[in-house]
């Protein structure tokens, strides 16, 4: 398994490829849940040496939690959602979105311990973690139930230590995706997920590169892309292999993972969708004073390498 810690090795991140064995280097960094699966895939099916490359997945408390290190080329590609893809392009317009990966469909919610509804949070502290999907949603809750940000208060939390800070009474609920969701709920008895993303927002993870890197090493880029979209066809074809696979690579429990999967809709594409989701968080972003200086969908997505892989998955 050559799936790493990103902090606990920095020797071993690869800014530029390097030849080892006929196959080109690449390391590349994520969440850790199956929103993330074409990276998984393609490492345990073995896809990326079929494409000629050694890659090294290293995971993270989120995938928006991985981009920064796209800054500089610490890491070749990172998976993760809008909020963390637009806030790194400011940082370094290098930082682009090359291709979407998965949509949420059923995918992230509030859980909320001892209350029934979201009436019920009214004055109540609630878990967010920062720069993700998590805060995207909360925005979007906030916007389409018609609520006053005013009456809650926001602490920023990680995905993964939701649960104890919700067990402890540090928090009274959270916004998070899977698997935090249905492992919160059947931690704590009195926890239940009050609103799911289905009706308010489809949230995408979206596949970042930094663009000078990719127009300095165009074939390794492009193999690397030619995997994403033959790891998203496997797990079309074959879900349930692709369940195990993913379960083995996150030491995670293969039914878990399975019924994960059918809250995603896996892809590999830039639509219209993408820009409203990417449009919306630079709105959201700006709404919330981080925006820093003001950029455009158009400035944030390069659609040029899927063009060149495959240019019919251009669509925007």
């Amino acid at each position: 398994m050559l799936r790493r810690s990103l902090f606990a090795a920095p020797a071993l991140l690869a800014a530029m490829p390097a030849r080892a064995q006929g196959l080109t280097k690449m390391t590349i960094a994520t969440g850790v849940d199956p929103a993330f699966a074409h990276f998984y895939v393609a490492k345990e099916a073995g896809i990326f040496e079929r494409n000629g490359l050694d890659v090294t997945v290293n995971t993270g408390a989120s995938g928006s939690a991985m981009i920064p290190f796209l800054v500089g080329n610490q890491v070749n590609a990172v998976f993760g959602a809008e909020q963390g893809g637009v806030s790194s392009h400011i940082v370094d317009a290098n930082v682009v979105c090359v291709a979407e990966g998965t949509a949420l469909l059923r995918w992230m919610g509030v859980v909320g311990r001892g209350v029934d509804s979201l009436a019920g949070l009214k004055g109540k502290k609630i878990g967010l973690a920062r720069g993700t999907a998590s805060e995207t949603l909360w925005l979007s809750i906030i916007a389409k139930e018609g609520l006053n940000a005013a009456d809650y208060t926001i602490v920023y939390v990680d995905a993964p230590e939701m649960i104890a800070a919700l067990e402890r009474g540090n928090i009274d609920a959270y916004v998070v995706w899977e698997p935090w969701m249905t492992r919160g709920t059947r931690a704590i008895p009195t926890a239940r997920v009050l609103i799911t993303n289905e009706h308010i927002q489809i949230i995408r993870n979206l596949i970042y590169m930094n663009k000078g890197w990719v127009q300095a090493n165009d074939a390794a880029a492009k193999a690397f892309l030619r995997s994403m979209i033959q790891a998203a066809e496997a797990i079309r074809a074959n879900p349930e292999e692709s369940a195990r696979q993913i379960a083995r690579f996150l030491r995670q429990d293969r039914a878990l993972v399975a019924e994960l999967m059918t809250k995603l809709d896996y892809r590999l594409n830039l639509s219209t969708d993408t820009v409203a989701n990417v449009q919306l968080a630079i709105t959201q972003l700006r709404g919330m004073g981080r925006l820093g200086k003001e950029v455009t969908p158009a400035e944030v997505i390069w659609p040029d390498l899927l063009r060149g892989v495959d240019a019919a998955r251009v669509r925007i």
